[in-house]
């Protein structure tokens, strides 16, 4: 598999296997850079170990609807310098990975990539702002609309399958996996067994069977 086109180009189509996959490697990466962070607080400013150690692994998309949000600048003044770049290197290669893997995944289902608009950027901003809009009951619609949006973007890339065949966007990848999964062997494509084997019938000496052909 070609990792950089699979995890930061948005041509072509991947299947929702691969969506999965990707988001579980969002996840190791993110528990790595979690770990990371936990070693460089390991020292203090003295340069003496820290006796208590607690995993935080606060690398989600969601920060990425908080860069937008005023009311979250105040809480980057608690983050030492260490962790606000690797919260900014996570956010950056996170985000680009979930775009990248799912435009490509809307591409299977013959949508464009665009669609994510719909799908998780609206949802998202709405979850982000909904403890400033109006506790009234006019609100709801609005609720049902992004909640809908979310469970319909979720159905789309994660659960139903692509299309069948070729479309706008590229070949199927389910049918580049089948025609691909038993490769033919290189020795057997040169290997021309008609032009080397010959079978000999029973005789005195030496004994009837297969033989190699002489001067092969």
């Amino acid at each position: 598999m070609d990792w950089t086109w699979y995890l930061f180009r948005f041509d072509r189509r991947i299947n929702r296997a691969l969506l999965w996959q990707a988001l579980l490697i969002v996840a190791l990466l993110a528990a790595m850079l979690g770990v990371i962070g936990q070693v460089i607080h390991l020292f203090n400013a003295e340069g003496a170990l820290k006796l208590s150690i607690k995993l935080d692994f606060d690398f989600g998309l969601d920060d990425l609807f908080k860069l937008v949000d005023p009311r979250a600048y105040g809480s980057l003044a608690s983050f030492d310098r260490a962790t606000l770049i690797l919260k900014a290197f996570g956010m950056a290669l996170f985000s680009w990975i979930f775009v990248a893997t799912a435009t490509k995944r809307l591409h299977d289902r013959d949508r464009s990539g665009l669609w994510i608009v719909p799908f998780f950027l609206i949802p998202g901003l709405f979850s982000q702002f909904s403890d400033l809009l109006p506790d009234s009951n006019w609100m709801l619609p609005f609720s049902l609309a992004a909640s809908s949006l979310w469970l319909w973007g979720f159905v789309e890339m994660f659960c139903v399958p692509g299309t069948s065949g070729t479309n706008r966007f590229g070949p199927d990848p389910l049918a580049e996996m089948e025609d691909g999964a038993v490769p033919a062997s290189p020795l057997a494509i040169s290997w021309d067994q008609q032009s080397e084997i010959e079978f000999v019938p029973p005789s005195a000496s030496p004994p009837g069977g297969m033989h190699v052909k002489r001067g092969t």
